[in-house]
């Protein structure tokens, strides 16, 4: 058995490159940072690929996976954010932002879920955020581009359903988690982040289980559910003050 994992070097992709090879999975590992890669694939014992490339080049994407056509799980971990109003953000890190978060992923979920389709079998895992079901003020692109990972993995779940299909796709929606995330997003969170030990754990074992929408953590469950609940004008409202906070703590 063999899982692709795509933000490999660091944080929640490295942690959960640790647990499928603990558990008997090969890997295929794929980062911009040769080093890092090679420091992972060092201290793992199943078998591992390694792939250096960076998929904010849309043309990478399909030489990935004729590099690596045949694996049986998906994981589209790589991602990043950035804070700062709208009109102030940097256009060219945004522009990166939508290659990375959006266009990587729709290409190689189409790409590999039409082979997994003809075979019956496999599974992906999207890693969007909690953010995926808000706005986000001071956050806006980010939050966006995370919407469209969950609006797209549980479109592809009903289509999947209606199908017949034995392939699943989950995704992932943490909150806060203690990774690099925070440095390249210049923000600084206020509540407390998850391990990220903890949060791949809990998010393979939750796919396994066949788990659609995987949100750990008892705080944000709550928040997702106060979300759904409450009108948007004061989702917003609660939203813009809760960045205002990281930018009072840079």
């Amino acid at each position: 058995m063999k899982a692709l994992i795509t933000g490999a070097s660091s944080g929640i992709g490295r942690d959960m490159a640790r647990y499928l090879s603990k558990i008997g999975y090969d890997l295929v590992i794929v980062a911009r940072n040769q080093n890092l890669l090679e420091e992972l694939k060092n201290e793992l014992k199943t078998n591992v690929k390694i792939e250096c490339m960076d998929l904010s080049q849309i043309e990478n994407c399909q030489k990935l996976y004729e590099n690596n056509p045949d694996i049986d799980i998906l994981i589209n971990n790589a991602g990043f954010g950035d804070f700062g109003k709208f009109t102030q953000t940097d256009l060219t890190k945004e522009l990166s932002m939508i290659d990375t978060n959006i266009k990587s992923l729709h290409i190689l979920s189409k790409l590999y879920l039409t082979q997994m389709k003809k075979k019956n079998s496999g599974r992906i895992l999207n890693v969007a955020s909690i953010a995926g079901f808000m706005s986000g003020p001071l956050m806006a692109t980010y939050y966006a581009t995370k919407n469209y990972v969950v609006s797209l993995s549980k479109a592809i779940n009903k289509e999947l359903k209606k199908d017949g299909s034995m392939v699943t796709v989950s995704v992932l929606c943490p909150g806060p988690v203690n990774t690099n995330f925070n440095n390249v997003a210049n923000v600084h969170f206020n509540l407390k982040g998850l391990s990220s030990e903890y949060v791949a754990k809990y998010a393979i074992d939750q796919m396994f289980k066949n788990k659609k929408v995987i949100i750990p953590g008892k705080m944000m469950k709550l928040i997702y559910i106060g979300n759904k609940i409450s009108p948007t004008c004061l989702s917003l409202e609660i939203a813009y003050h809760s960045q205002k906070r990281k930018e009072s703590r840079k």
